[in-house]
């Protein structure tokens, strides 16, 4: 425990860690004090981003379709840099999964859609622009064996138990990068939570390999969570934007997709 720590404790007149052989752990109220801090450092960032956004005159209104990946981690951040940059429009966002969101595409009944584009097939008339490509990295407890090791290979994580997302195609993608190198992960639980996820993590359980856009250093306990690079190539989770070629997009859908060009990089650094 640092000097400025525990000053930060005297100060807050509450015990914020607990102490014990393998480091610390927040308590209930460090975990309740990280959070405020996390709203305070948020809100400042949405303050910045505010005074230097211009507002754009663009009116109409837009279909925007999401996936539940995009509406847990990306729209919370987004939403606010939106609504600034264009308060004359009216946006209705639409949480689909993936196959009703491109049918809803081609047929016209959205007009762009943000999501996972990792796994999209080949579709006619229908325009695909990758945003951002998020890194898979190995999470696991500080203590957890594989956590130790100078370099970690997917033959080394499948000796040990793992904890499966059922996410937004998130097992499709497992069975394809790990099929590749001929092994399949020792699945402990599976879940379609990934605050379950994260908890069993943090909680020693077993380990997952997830991508740094869903990361959260601490699980809802208030148990760490490392994060560590792996060996073998994984594939990022990419994010980004499909809509229809034909008819183009008119002018509200066009700035639009031009501002999230690059509101999504500044909003998810």
């Amino acid at each position: 425990m640092t000097a400025s720590l525990k000053g930060l404790e005297d100060v807050v007149g509450a015990p914020l860690f607990s102490r014990h052989a393998a480091g610390v752990k927040l308590t209930a109220a460090g975990i309740r004090f990280l959070r405020h801090a996390q709203q305070i450092e948020a809100a400042v960032r949405d303050a910045v981003s505010a005074a230097a956004v211009t507002p754009s005159a663009v009116t109409g209104a837009i279909r925007l379709g999401v996936t539940e990946t995009i509406t847990a981690y990306v729209l919370p951040k987004l939403l606010p840099a939106l609504e600034q940059k264009f308060p004359l429009l009216k946006l209705e966002i639409l949480e689909r999964p993936r196959g009703d969101i491109e049918a809803d595409i081609q047929a016209g009944k959205l007009d762009l859609a943000l999501l996972l584009v990792s796994n999209l097939p080949e579709m006619h008339h229908i325009g695909c622009e990758t945003l951002l490509r998020s890194p898979r990295q190995l999470w696991g407890h500080p203590d957890h064996p594989l956590m130790q090791l100078e370099q970690i290979s997917l033959t080394d994580v499948a000796r040990h138990d793992y904890i499966l997302l059922d996410m937004d195609e998130h097992i499709a993608t497992v069975i394809k990068y790990w099929g590749q190198y001929g092994l399949t992960p020792s699945v402990r639980l599976q879940s379609c939570s990934i605050e379950a996820v994260r908890s069993l993590v943090a909680a020693g359980r077993g380990v997952s390999i997830l991508s740094d856009l869903v990361y959260r250093p601490w699980s809802l306990e208030g148990q760490r969570i490392l994060r560590r690079s792996l060996s073998d190539r994984v594939p990022s989770m990419d994010v980004g934007l499909i809509w229809r070629l034909d008819p183009g997009p008119d002018e509200h859908t066009h700035a639009l997709r031009e501002f999230l060009r690059i509101a999504l990089l500044e909003t998810m650094r």
